[in-house]
């Protein structure tokens, strides 16, 4: 199955602390680590993890952070052909990693510049894909073209609304096959009628529709990426023509093994791994 993902890269330096600061607090760090990530590389290396044969759109600076994160593609066997090098600095993310909680803060950089005329060069990878995978961490008006050069081509597209920017989903939306996004997304994302709509419920599992999708059972390292595993692996399991539900559980099994590693593009699973947690949890 072939997978193309535009989308954002994105070089993370996570914090791990005992709890959010608050306001004029100054708080010490427990652990600092940097890692690889973006929602987009996230999701494309968790795709190549699994088996796709996968095709990264997205920008990152001519800086040593945007070297490491072209190398890590290559690394994970993700063609990069289509990620460009931009003069605006790599995107950087700051994930701040508490015991109830992750949040995380984001220069968007290079990400900010990925437009239209990166999704046109890379057409011909679009439209051989069984599914493109988008999320919001990119510019409107790019996603939106890529959406459109997918949906032309008879490209499942795969939309993850995170973080929600009303300009993607206004652009994107037109051309979605299913939405993936959480409970909070959820709330201020309206999905029109006819798309496939899955909502993610942390510990609580997923819902298709009305369907519950039971999660599994596993001690919580650090969060960060998993939705990214959840997208990737979802996107797969329909490339291969797994249906809606069948494929979220086989998301929900990657989501949880991402739990479980910290950092974003290290936590992302193998098929190997996905599979042995499917039939523990049978």
């Amino acid at each position: 199955m072939r997978i193309s993902v535009f989308g954002s890269l994105n070089y993370d330096i996570t914090l791990w602390i005992a709890r959010l600061p608050a306001p004029d607090e100054t708080l010490p760090v427990d652990r600092l680590q940097e890692f690889c990530g973006g929602k987009g590389a996230n999701q494309a290396t968790a795709a190549a993890r699994l088996g796709a044969e996968v095709a990264m759109i997205g920008c990152v600076g001519r800086d040593a952070h945007g070297d490491t994160l072209v190398r890590a593609l290559e690394r994970n066997g993700v063609d990069h052909r289509h990620v460009a090098r931009v003069d605006e600095p790599t995107g950087t993310a700051f994930p701040l990693v508490a015991p109830d909680n992750v949040s995380i803060l984001i220069a968007r950089g290079a990400n900010g510049v990925t437009g239209a005329d990166h999704a046109d060069a890379a057409r011909a990878a679009i439209s051989a894909s069984d599914v493109l995978l988008i999320q919001g961490e990119v510019g409107g008006e790019g996603a939106g073209r890529a959406a459109q050069l997918a949906a032309a081509g008879d490209t499942a597209v795969v939309f993850n609304p995170a973080p929600v920017d009303d300009d993607v989903i206004r652009h994107v939306m037109p051309h979605v096959s299913i939405v993936v996004m959480n409970e909070q997304e959820q709330a201020t994302v309206t999905v029109p009628e006819g798309i496939e709509t899955v909502v993610t419920l942390g510990s609580r599992g997923a819902m298709v529709g009305d369907v519950h999708v039971a999660a599994f059972d596993v001690a919580v390292i650090d969060p960060t990426g998993a939705g990214d595993a959840f997208c990737a692996a979802l996107a797969v399991a329909v490339a291969e023509g797994a249906d809606v539900v069948n494929a979220t559980r086989f998301a929900s099994a990657a989501g949880a093994c991402a739990v479980q590693v910290a950092g974003a593009e290290p936590s992302m699973p193998t098929r190997t791994q996905v599979e042995a947690l499917l039939r523990a949890g049978l």
